[in-house]
């Protein structure tokens, strides 16, 4: 048991609470950090892109010793049908800049780099740790945690909850909800390892270059999800992710949706003779805006998936979870530096300044989102891109049908599965969402 007290406990070590624990302890705040895993990364298995620009604002010179497998210069979107796909295809030689923009990383690695830093910034870091239960005083105001150690509390001025979508600590004390099914995906992911010149030539990288793919479409059967290729130095992440709710209306396993997704003859090619040496799975907030729940209280405040903080659109959570968890932090610097105590009101500073920032303003603009793709998910996962595969091999395949056949052909099956008002009306809907 530990017999003292801190200014801070953070529960949880992925990227949100590294954020907050080393923000605060950097600025000199006595901090605890109490991990479950064995230690920090061992639980996450995220196969990762590395925003830099907001792991910059936290450690300016990351990329010194940070474990980075490769920075990213191309992006593919693939809109898959059950044999093709139809891409968009974006490669800029402007990202083999000297400070690249993006990175692929693994989680494992990467967390446990990031907590080392952690700790030589001041902070106690305790893995193997489950904190069980919140400690609140006779008004409800949380002082502290309890742990499955035993030996009482540890008290600090303020905790951060940094325990990722499933953690029930919030939930337990009344904080927060537990996340609906229609709020969390299920993605599943697999390491592929392969020699790095295997990488560079299916890929069309050389060196520390890399290519991600992003894939939607007939892989998720009309469900609500995304498929991924990311490259490593030596491996590439390959996974696929759906809507938990709809895993349960259809009955889908994750791990056959992924083995029909790794036979896709557009994905099959570019993982021929790999070893797989990792299989995983991992829950990810999906409600956006909407799903937010409260973020601060009397004596805490949530950040991260906690906090429902991640954009499905772009697919953007690290990012997020790094930024709420480094804002949280100078918040909280703040509010000691003055004095105060760790008050809801005091404590509004966290909401106020993330308010302020992308992370807010990026969720609200696409608050409508989700609910559209939930909604409307048999026709933006399945129907259209069907239909915009088959216009494709309709236009590129030469057979001597004249080519005002093939547009007639084109019109009919679009309008055989969706009227044109109801297409339309789709797109209309999509548009309003995006703006």
């Amino acid at each position: 048991m530990i017999d003292e007290r801190f200014d801070a406990i953070v529960v949880g070590a992925g990227m949100a609470g590294n954020a907050a624990a080393y923000t605060m302890a950097s600025r000199g705040l006595k901090v605890l950090q109490l991990e479950r895993g064995e230690y920090s990364g061992s639980k996450n298995v995220q196969g990762a892109i590395l925003y830099a620009d907001m792991m910059e604002k936290i450690i300016p010179d990351f990329r010194e010793d940070a474990p980075l497998e490769r920075h990213l210069i191309e992006q593919r979107f693939w809109m898959m049908g059950e044999n093709s796909h139809t891409g968009l295809h974006y490669r800029s030689d402007d990202f083999n800049e000297e400070k690249p923009n993006r990175y692929t990383i693994i989680r494992a690695q990467f967390d446990k780099w990031f907590s080392s830093k952690v700790r030589e910034a001041g902070a106690l870091v305790v893995c193997e740790t489950t904190v069980t239960e919140l400690v609140q005083d006779a008004y409800g105001k949380v002082i502290g945690v309890k742990t499955d150690r035993g030996g009482g509390q540890i008290h600090a001025d303020v905790v951060v909850l940094a325990e990722g979508v499933t953690g029930l600590l919030g939930a337990r004390a009344g904080l927060r909800k537990i996340p609906k099914p229609t709020e969390v995906a299920l993605a599943v992911k697999e390491m592929h390892f392969m020699p790095q010149e295997v990488i560079e030539q299916r890929f069309n990288v050389k060196g520390n270059e890399g290519a991600v793919i992003e894939a939607a479409g007939t892989i998720s059967e009309g469900m609500t999800g995304m498929g991924f290729l990311y490259t490593n130095r030596e491996c590439v992440s390959v996974g696929i992710g759906c809507l938990v709710s709809d895993f349960q209306k259809s009955g889908e396993s994750p791990y056959t949706l992924l083995e029909k997704f790794k036979r896709h003859p557009s994905i099959a090619p570019l993982l021929e003779g790999s070893e797989v040496k990792e299989y995983a799975a991992h829950l990810i907030p999906e409600g956006g805006f909407k799903s937010i729940p409260q973020l601060y209280g009397e004596g805490w405040v949530v950040v991260g998936d906690a906090a429902q903080l991640n954009n499905a659109i772009h697919r953007e959570g690290s990012n997020l979870a790094m930024t709420s968890g480094r804002i949280a932090g100078e918040a909280i610097f703040q509010v000691k530096s003055r004095k105060d105590p760790m008050t809801a009101s005091n404590l509004s500073l966290y909401k106020k300044m993330l308010d302020d920032s992308f992370v807010i303003k990026d969720l609200k603009k696409y608050k409508d989102m989700p609910q559209l793709l939930h909604i409307q998910s048999q026709n933006f996962f399945l129907t259209y891109p069907q239909l915009v595969n088959k216009a494709m091999q309709n236009f590129v395949r030469v057979d001597g049908t004249p080519k005002k056949e093939k547009e007639k052909m084109t019109v009919k099956s679009f309008t055989s599965a969706r009227s044109w008002a109801g297409l339309f009306g789709d797109a209309f809907k999509l548009a309003r969402a995006w703006r």
